[in-house]
């Protein structure tokens, strides 16, 4: 399905002539006040409008919320076992809600469940208490999350995205933090559900109902949030897959949910009509060996820290591609796992189509006198 509201049979950079027609078209009739379309794999923006403009995000602010759960669950802070004690404060909250009661414990798959699906204020409040010991803490966690990402035009004040001054985020901040909790895929579990239930087996069973319909009505649709406030209106950040491509679209300031959701569905459907993506190497590929100096081992193999992807415009081929391996510096133990030391570039015609960071996978530590020795003496007995 086109929108019929889309002036435009192809996505258009952001800042050319056209769009900026756009801009000022959709300043006059106030259908949006933002929106931006940019596919997961590379961060390539495909569509923008006013992406900068700061906004009250509304339940969009959940995203960062959820990244951060889910890093803790990453990091084994917590486990989706673990029970979440809701505290006089979590369970004020107003809002959407699934009326936590003082002093109730729900797991933390149950609590994703609440925020995930019902946009709850309370389980979120609940969850950053447990996380940070304070709403507070979880807040500044919040801040520093963001800044870390480069989400140069965002502020947060709370986890829930209830309306408070000076709590705001752009369109294109919102697609860097739903990139971001997207690579967490298990977020999709819970985000593709349209209904679930909560204090199941019991007299107080709580029935969930996803506030965004776009994954029941839009194929591949599955996730991620919406939002609403009086001031911000009606807001969404959505993802949908097809055909192995993955595009991240946000819509802020809407007038209708109805408007919301046909802008979203034209935005994905433009962008899955004129591009696809091409699969060049998957994560922690090994693209090459490299020496280290003074390490417990000689040379170890240099990989992929994230898969290379090209995006191409539909019926566009990978043919005139050059590929190269840029190092950052000569290697010296010790080196920690994960560590950055170069890049895989692919280019064609003189232009950078995409830039992978490549990694030591697995920690080398120092090489010990005996190591240096023995190798030492193996090079002299070769020559």
């Amino acid at each position: 399905m086109i929108c019929a509201s889309l002036l435009f049979a192809s996505f258009v950079p952001a800042g050319s002539a056209f769009a900026e027609q756009k801009n000022k078209a959709d300043q006059e009739d106030g259908k949006l006040k933002s929106a931006i379309v940019m596919e997961q794999e590379t961060g390539k923006i495909l569509f923008a409008n006013n992406e900068n403009k700061k906004l009250p995000p509304a339940s969009m602010t959940k995203v960062m919320t959820l990244l951060l759960i889910f890093k803790a669950l990453k990091s084994h802070q917590l486990t989706l076992k673990d029970k979440i004690n809701v505290s006089e404060h979590a369970a004020s909250m107003g809002g959407s809600q699934v009326f936590l009661e003082p002093g109730e414990s729900m797991t933390v798959d149950e609590m994703l469940k609440a925020i995930c699906i019902a946009s709850a204020n309370d389980a979120s409040v609940a969850m950053a208490e447990h996380i940070a010991g304070s709403e507070k803490a979880f807040v500044e966690k919040m801040n520093h999350e963001a800044e870390r990402l480069g989400m140069k035009n965002t502020h947060f004040v709370n986890p829930t995205g209830l309306p408070v001054a000076n709590h705001y985020t752009t369109a294109h901040d919102m697609a860097i933090m739903a990139r971001a909790l997207i690579k967490f895929p298990e977020v999709l579990h819970y985000t593709s559900k349209y209904e679930d239930y909560l204090r199941e087996n019991t007299d107080k069973k709580f029935w969930l109902v996803n506030t965004n319909k776009l994954i029941k009505t839009y194929p591949g649709a599955d996730g991620l949030k919406t939002g609403f406030t009086n001031d911000a209106k009606y807001c969404l950040t959505a993802t949908a897959q097809r055909n192995g491509m993955r595009v991240v679209a946000v819509v802020m300031g809407a007038p209708t949910p109805k408007e919301r959701n046909k802008e979203i569905a034209g935005f994905m459907d433009n962008a899955f009509a004129n591009y696809s993506t091409k699969l060049l190497l998957k994560k922690h590929k090994p693209v090459a060996m490299a020496k280290v100096n003074k390490g417990d081992q000689a040379q170890v193999p240099i990989v992929t820290q994230q898969p290379t992807v090209l995006l191409l415009k539909k019926g566009e081929g990978t043919k005139g591609i050059e590929k190269t391996i840029k190092m950052n510096k000569a290697l010296k133990a010790p080196i920690k796992s994960g560590t950055v030391v170069g890049q895989y570039i692919v280019m064609k015609k003189g232009k950078v189509l995409s830039k992978t960071p490549l990694i030591v996978k697995d920690q080398v530590k120092r090489a010990t006198w005996w190591q240096l020795f023995k190798r030492s003496a193996g090079s002299i007995l070769t020559h």
